[in-house]
């Protein structure tokens, strides 16, 4: 290995020892007190999400595999989050970025992107990033990421300070320390990858859940075995749903998937600023959906324990979308009466 690629990895290896892990916040459902439900706070990496942990894997896998060298230019397909924190690495080291996007995107995240030096390349039909990431990487004689391919095989998902690793270090002290549940979204599927091989490796019970929106296929192929689903368009929850099956994506390691109606997530994270007295991503809501729908299965089969979620990114970003009144008029999603479920379920036990 080069004398360039050793510093890169060097200051990549620097960066993570400069952070501490980010937190596990219990949130009480009053009407349930036999219930723990904890979130896993990963708005708070330096880039704003859980992708930073996927993007520092994907820089590492690459340098290591001697397809990123000096001056290469990086090339990622991304709804987002993975843009914002592969930019943040890519400035680390110096390197040229350029996301390929889907046009709808919010400008959040793309001035979030721009704001680490790199360049945003939108495409009208989200189904053709992955082709125009491609043209891109062999015109530029770059690198495509490709987290849809990578996200599950760049993770060391036997230990190594994973998220599941942490999680369950932080759950130690916990009433019920072995989660029931650990509730998440597919965007690539690599943590929920992650997740399923790590209590399998570990031989823990808890069961892997993927909460799927609108608009996506991994709730479809899941159930129906065909891994060649594909629809038109995007999710309408930013960073997870998406139109193909992506090679990420293991459905043996997962024990069920949850359909989320988009209304549903958006409603959620109304009720969440109510609760937690602060703003959540959308497919946070798509995760506190699934949370209700798996709870609400414990208590009326009379079983107690824990569920563990992720916050996934900071509300803040969708300040023009999901929590713009406006927009949820315009597009037709009216979050009232699914506010009053959650509150309902929390205070009532009623789902």
């Amino acid at each position: 290995m080069g004398n360039w690629a050793s510093t890169a990895i060097r200051k990549i290896e620097a960066d993570f020892n400069r952070s501490s892990d980010t937190h596990l916040i219990p949130l009480q459902i009053p009407a349930l007190p036999q219930i723990q439900l904890y979130f896993k706070d990963e708005s708070t990496h330096p880039t704003g999400s859980l992708k930073h942990r996927l993007a520092r894997s994907l820089f590492l896998y690459g340098l290591c595999n001697g397809w990123i060298r000096y001056n290469t230019t990086i090339i990622e397909a991304s709804s987002g989050s993975t843009a914002v924190s592969e930019a943040y690495f890519a400035r680390l080291l110096g390197l040229p970025f350029i996301a390929v996007m889907p046009r709808g995107t919010s400008a959040e995240k793309i001035r979030s992107i721009e704001f680490y030096g790199g360049r945003c390349h939108l495409v009208d039909d989200p189904a053709t990033i992955y082709e125009e990431s491609r043209r891109l990487a062999q015109e530029l004689k770059g690198h495509y990421m490709d987290q849809f391919t990578y996200a599950e095989r760049a993770t060391d998902w036997r230990g190594n300070n994973n998220i599941a690793d942490t999680i369950f270090k932080q759950m130690e002290l916990e009433p019920n320390p072995v989660p029931e549940w650990i509730v998440c979204g597919a965007g690539t599927g690599g943590t929920s990858a992650t997740f399923g091989r790590y209590v399998r490796y570990q031989k823990l019970s808890t069961q892997i859940c993927v909460v799927d929106p609108e608009n996506s296929v991994f709730y479809d192929s899941y159930y129906s075995g065909d891994s060649d689903c594909r629809c038109e368009g995007g999710s309408g929850v930013e960073g997870i749903g998406r139109p193909r099956v992506e090679p990420s994506f293991i459905p043996t390691v997962i024990d069920k998937v949850v359909r989320v109606p988009n209304v549903a997530s958006y409603a959620a994270i109304h009720f969440l600023e109510e609760v937690m007295g602060r703003k959540c991503g959308g497919s946070t809501g798509t995760n506190l959906f699934g949370v209700c729908e798996l709870v609400s299965d414990m208590v009326r089969n009379g079983r107690h324990g824990s569920v563990v979620t992720l916050i996934c990114d900071d509300g803040n970003r969708y300040l023009n979308s999901y929590y713009n009144a406006q927009w949820l008029e315009d597009n037709g999603h009216h979050i009232t009466p699914w506010v009053e479920r959650y509150r309902r379920f929390f205070f009532e036990g009623r789902w």
